[in-house]
């Protein structure tokens, strides 16, 4: 996976169509990471022997990957919510946390609201709020209310991997601290192009930022 460096370069570089088949391995104090791509929002995080996907959903091809030990889900639209992935990967004792939103269709995961943390098998798991501030179908309407959508920051062995989740460049981003690797959005009309992504980037300062959300990013990769 090509890998974007913050600031100058992620605005530069975020028209760019990425072949991110491959793997990418975060080093950290408790072992190494491993975040795959698969498609759009859909992605496997491997750590410590567990197995944590986020967003599974169609059109992502979950044949022959590792059942799942975690599941977070960032909102109610069907690129995140996919009951039939989320059965597909899931296995005796798979853990479900999402928006509050979620749980309403996915009854078997655990409520986690904007601005809640919890842990999980030593990672720390923050919901961040994702919501639109001017986009929607229509005058007075938003594609993504506020207080509905997570996105997330998962801490583990020290490090912080942010996911964006659907958003635009929304306080609640641009007030994040010590990002390590920051994925985050551009698709319009939904969430915001790449110079307003670059633009709130600049203001919390992570020291790696991965479009994601992209359709210029295809199957098998962001």
């Amino acid at each position: 996976m090509k890998i974007f460096p913050a600031l100058a370069s992620f605005f530069l570089t975020s028209y760019m169509a990425c072949a991110a088949t491959a793997t990418q391995t975060f080093p950290t104090s408790a072992g190494e990471v491993k975040i795959t791509p698969l498609v759009h929002a859909s992605t496997l995080i491997q750590a410590g022997g567990k197995t944590i996907y986020i967003d599974p959903a169609k059109p992502a091809k979950l044949d022959g990957t590792p059942k799942a030990d975690l599941i977070l889900i960032t909102d109610i639209h069907p690129d995140h919510m996919d009951p039939a992935s989320i059965a597909e990967i899931s296995k005796a004792g798979t853990e479900i946390m999402a928006p509050p939103a979620v749980v309403a269709t996915v009854t078997s995961a655990k409520p986690i609201a904007n601005g809640e943390s919890k842990s999980w098998q030593g990672w720390t798991i923050e919901a961040v709020p994702a919501y639109n501030i001017t986009r929607g179908p229509a005058p007075g309407k938003l594609y993504h209310d506020k207080g509905r959508g997570n996105g997330y920051v998962l801490t583990y062995g020290g490090k912080r991997f942010y996911f964006s989740g659907d958003t635009e460049g929304v306080p609640e981003m641009r007030a994040l601290k010590n990002i390590d690797v920051a994925f985050v959005c551009m698709n319009l009309p939904y969430t915001m192009p790449p110079e307003e992504a670059a633009d709130a980037v600049k203001a919390f300062h992570p020291k790696i930022v991965i479009p994601y959300h992209s359709p210029r990013f295809r199957p098998g990769g962001f």
